[in-house]
């Protein structure tokens, strides 16, 4: 089939590369959002699938709104037969959505009808799930609901961050995407409705949402700092700043602290929840580089009976 690709983030440049290298289907053209600022200089930079397309020599389209008139009727031009997407990042409009005769395929990362939403990874590790995955499906104008061509399914490891998973789940659902494009083409694959029962939402994840409250249970906090690393980023409060923290462990055998003190040792720094203690290892300091929790303690001489949070 004739493709138009449409994605923006590097978590999209697996299945546009294996879209690519399948030899079955042409990517005529990708749609992907505006060069954002980004840097210190604040200068302007093309999204990582834009790049990618540019290198492999494909046609980048990047409308400010993809219900733009000079956007839509250069997709009529192409004319293509289907439009597989992964993270574009802006709404479709239905007269965008009726071009391709076989409509726009989304690549979403959770078994649908569970954490429709722009962070499903996030909110799955988050929750406590122990299985995710990604399904690919039709898209139609309401949130993720469009029925589903197929799932793989990926296990969420015990020290899994949202980017470890992420990662995994982006070469994993760049081969059903593939798949799911054979099967429409050759037409073995059928959309099926998703299931009423078992929706959840996966809300986009604020910096103010990542802030952690240590009155919570451990294995809570462990899975805050998870999920939001390496975004939003999980942070507490130290002497009136924020402290980032990047990597944290439960640790059951530490019952004697109150929620949120810390208890500062040679090679270790414990910090109380409310239930057991969780271990501090890698933390970011307010205008400062990720370091060993160990050495940010010694550096800030840490009293004793100091806390964290507000």
């Amino acid at each position: 089939m004739k493709l138009v690709f449409a994605g923006t983030p590097e978590v999209a440049v697996p299945a546009l590369d294996a879209l690519i290298a399948s030899g079955r289907h042409e990517v005529a053209a990708v749609v992907t959002r505006p060069d954002a600022p980004a840097g210190r200089g604040r200068r302007l930079v093309a999204s990582p699938v834009a790049e990618r397309a540019e290198a492999a020599g494909i046609e980048v389209l990047k409308p400010v709104k993809p219900r733009d008139e000079d956007f839509l009727a250069r997709l009529r031009e192409i004319g293509p037969d289907a439009c597989p997407v992964v993270a574009y990042g802006a709404l479709l409009p239905r007269v965008a959505l009726d071009v391709p005769a076989h409509g726009w395929v989304n690549l979403h990362f959770s078994l649908l009808p569970a954490w429709r939403g722009a962070a499903p990874v996030q909110h799955a590790v988050m929750a406590g799930d122990e299985i995710t995955g990604a399904s690919t499906f039709l898209i139609e104008e309401g949130l993720d609901s469009g029925p589903v061509y197929g799932t793989v399914t990926e296990e969420i490891r015990r020290t899994d961050t949202s980017g470890d998973l992420l990662t995994r789940l982006a070469f994993a659902g760049a081969g059903l995407l593939v798949a799911t494009m054979d099967g429409i083409e050759d037409g073995t694959l059928k959309a099926v409705p998703q299931p009423a029962d078992g929706i959840t939402l996966a809300p986009k994840i604020t910096v103010e949402n990542a802030h952690v409250d240590w009155s919570a249970p451990a294995l809570r906090v462990d899975r805050m700092v998870r999920g939001c690393t390496p975004a939003p980023g999980a942070w507490t409060v130290f002497r009136s700043e924020r402290l980032k923290l990047i990597h944290a462990t439960p640790v059951p055998e530490r019952t004697d602290l109150a929620p949120g003190e810390l208890s500062v040792g040679k090679n270790n720094v414990y910090v109380g929840t409310g239930s057991y203690a969780v271990e501090l290892l890698w933390v970011q300091a307010q205008g400062k580089k990720p370091m060993r929790a160990a050495d940010w303690a010694r550096g800030v001489r840490i009293a004793s009976g100091e806390r964290l949070g507000a």
